[in-house]
């Protein structure tokens, strides 16, 4: 199961705005992907409101992973999202 630990870099963290952008692009992976604080319960990367839950701020650390033909690419790509700054 590929799984990788980034730095969230939106300055709201993933709340409003960096969240939907966020879950929109789990939502089109075709495997399941979870997203936990480091060191936390993983909730559905898919779901808004477990990822809202999560109250994942600016500079926090979340796990993210993926099971099933496709899962190192799709945590790479949603990685890549929760580095950027999507507030801008």
């Amino acid at each position: 199961m590929p799984q990788r630990t980034v730095t969230v870099a939106s300055k709201v963290g993933l709340h409003a705005r960096p969240a939907a952008v966020f879950v929109r692009k789990a939502g089109e992976s075709p495997v399941p992907v979870t997203l936990a604080k480091d060191g936390g319960r993983p909730v559905s990367a898919k779901s808004m409101l477990a990822v809202m839950s999560l109250d994942v701020r600016h500079g926090d650390r979340v796990v993210l992973a993926a099971e099933g033909e496709g899962a190192a690419a799709a945590v790479d790509e949603l990685a890549e999202l929760l580095e950027t700054d999507l507030d801008a």
